[in-house]
């Protein structure tokens, strides 16, 4: 006989990429059960994240179409494949697209959030490339990062991309530390490592560069400089430790980076660039103090452009750093910053902006590309 207790595929909605740069269509897709190594989870809620936009708008890659995208989200184990233990059916748990296996020398390492066994991938599971999602006709649809793939109800993930987390944070603010938040506050706490009274200058003020204003507050940073077009960032920005502004276009011929000089005496200890552009990389650079100014670099350059730095400066004892998902450890970190909120020190609320159901999922991509949103909420019960 046939053991009740097997997990079945289930048929449910999703958000799915058909061709690149045009509306998510809410199809019904069947999820497989786990394999080995995998958790089944029934996303409870999910948002938009920029990197989600990038991958829809690639047409380099048509072979990973169609896809469901989305990795920023929380939701509940409903199954668990052979292998796994450190989560059970009923668990709250949300997805990290960087996997944390804790068993190769990447994992141990202090100084390093790659993990060497299961290293970054864009699309299918990260131990057989494969997927675990088909359309209603039985074609391939493609997992993303790892697995996390939350634009649909459920879905399934490696264990390596699985952080288990307290039930007693709000669903909608668990959300926000699988990757968002988590990049920003981690870059200070974790790669720059601000130091309590040290000047920071934050370029970009999306969701990213506020979080890392919210990292630096943490940190005990004395002043806090945010570098953005949109005058209205300085209001949120204030609630989460921004006390300057600079606006690019209320400077007239002034370089930005003269601008900071000029605030800080010298220029500022820490300097984060968050948008993606090499222009603003140097600008940021050129912000840094001599001797000892760090410059950290969290945006992927969005034309593919090179950076170009004075190396003169570099002998003057400037540094360049890159950060991926802040130097965050998934399992090591989140429920530490999952602890911090649920004691009052970190701000989550003031991220999310709107809130809405799956069915408008391209209505959230149209704010986030607008700029009219932070992070929208995407409830699958609504």
């Amino acid at each position: 006989m046939e053991n009740n207790t097997t997990p079945k595929p289930i048929r449910c909605k999703a958000a799915v990429s058909r061709a690149p740069g045009e509306p998510l269509r809410i199809e019904e897709v069947v999820v497989a059960p786990p394999r080995a190594y995998e958790v089944r989870i029934k996303i409870v809620c999910t948002s938009v994240c920029h990197t989600d936009v990038t991958f829809w708008r690639m047409k380099g890659f048509p072979a990973v179409l169609p896809q469901i995208y989305g990795h920023e989200a929380v939701g509940v184990v409903e199954s668990v494949g052979d292998h796994v233990e450190e989560v059970v059916v009923g668990d709250v748990v949300v997805p990290s697209f960087l996997a944390q296996c804790g068993d190769c020398g990447d994992c141990e390492s202090e100084g390093s959030n790659m993990c060497g066994k299961l290293p970054y991938k864009p699309v299918g599971m990260p131990r057989d490339g494969t997927t675990r999602f088909t359309d209603a006709e039985g074609a391939v649809v493609h997992g993303f990062l790892g697995g996390a793939s939350s634009f649909s109800e459920y879905t399934v993930a490696d264990i390596a991309h699985v952080v288990k987390v307290d039930p007693a944070i709000p669903p909608e603010k668990a959300c926000l530390l699988s990757c968002g938040v988590s990049t920003g506050v981690g870059a200070a706490w974790k790669v720059a490592k601000v130091e309590a009274g040290s000047t920071v200058a934050i370029f970009g003020l999306g969701a990213v560069g506020l979080a890392v204003a919210e990292g630096a507050r943490l940190r005990g940073a004395g002043r806090i400089i945010g570098v953005d077009l949109n005058p209205a960032k300085f209001e949120i920005g204030k609630r989460l430790g921004i006390t300057d502004f600079i606006n690019p276009k209320e400077l007239g011929e002034k370089p930005v980076s003269e601008a900071i000089l000029e605030i800080t005496g010298g220029g500022a200890d820490y300097c984060f660039e968050c948008i993606g552009l090499a222009s603003l990389m140097a600008d940021a650079f050129r912000s840094s103090r001599n001797g000892s100014g760090k410059t950290i670099i969290l945006g992927v350059e969005m034309q593919g452009s090179p950076i170009m730095l004075d190396s003169s400066e570099i002998l003057r004892g400037k540094c360049v750093m890159g950060s991926l998902f802040g130097g965050i450890k998934p399992k090591t970190d989140i429920p530490i910053l999952v602890k911090r909120y649920l004691n009052k020190e970190l701000k989550l609320d003031e991220f999310i902006t709107h809130e809405m159901g799956l069915h408008d999922i391209n209505k959230a991509f149209d704010l986030l590309i607008e700029g009219k949103s932070l992070r929208c909420i995407i409830w699958m019960d609504r």
